[in-house]
């Protein structure tokens, strides 16, 4: 998979595209990132990519002439545009299997006050939030679309069929997890896992991921 990320701040993305899953999915070439700054499309001598909002208002808003130049300098058929956004449909694991799905992804980070509305009607084909909250911008929203959707990609996990029990992959929230030693401080593993009795263990497994999403998130469990 390819993904192109639109951005005023490509710096932010160095870090996290070297560490851990990510640094290793792109250096085994499972997963390709390029970084493409937006001020380098920006209007005039000072590369602007902002303006004043018409209606009156606090804040800039972003101009559609830079991102338009920057997606499609980058885009090719079939290229899916994304824009981050805190209005848009919310993140989950369904959207994340439908985004990698895709061959080419495009996310469009946006800043400041938001972005010409233009660019949501008549450039980008999915707006998404991570959450109901704000950010200062659509990096951080960006990456995390980034790891979730390249953990779906073939040859990315070393053990894929953990894929199938994770939290919101079957609906339900995971069944807690334990590991050596059996006794810490008093607070045991519960036998069960102990028994050697693989039926038996899944049961509880079951059973836990069902009281711990019916006591945490009800709502994954409405009809």
């Amino acid at each position: 998979m390819r993904i192109d990320v639109v951005s005023m701040f490509p710096e932010l993305f160095t870090g996290p595209l070297h560490t851990s899953l990510l640094g290793k999915a792109i250096a085994a070439r499972r997963l390709e990132v390029n970084l493409v700054d937006l001020r380098t499309h920006g209007l005039g001598p000072h590369r602007s990519v902002d303006d004043a909002t018409y209606g009156g208002g606090a804040g800039m808003v972003m101009r559609p002439e830079p991102i338009f130049a920057a997606v499609e300098a980058v885009a090719e058929e079939g290229s899916h545009i994304v824009l981050l956004s805190p209005r848009g449909t919310r993140l989950n694991q369904s959207v994340v299997q439908r985004l990698a799905a895709h061959e080419h992804l495009i996310l469009v980070c946006g800043r400041y006050e938001g972005v010409d509305e233009r660019v949501a009607e008549h450039l980008t084909d999915d707006e998404i939030s991570i959450g109901d909250y704000v950010l200062a911008g659509g990096e951080l929203a960006a990456l995390v679309v980034i790891e979730a959707v390249s953990r779906l990609l073939p040859g990315v996990l070393g053990n894929e069929t953990s894929l199938a029990d994770e939290s919101h992959t079957g609906g339900l929230l995971e069944y807690p997890q334990f590991t050596r030693p059996a006794s810490y401080r008093g607070w045991k593993v519960p036998g069960v896992l102990l028994s050697g009795d693989h039926g038996a263990v899944e049961r509880w497994r079951r059973d836990q991921a069902e009281r711990i999403t019916r006591e945490r998130r009800p709502d994954l469990l409405d009809p």
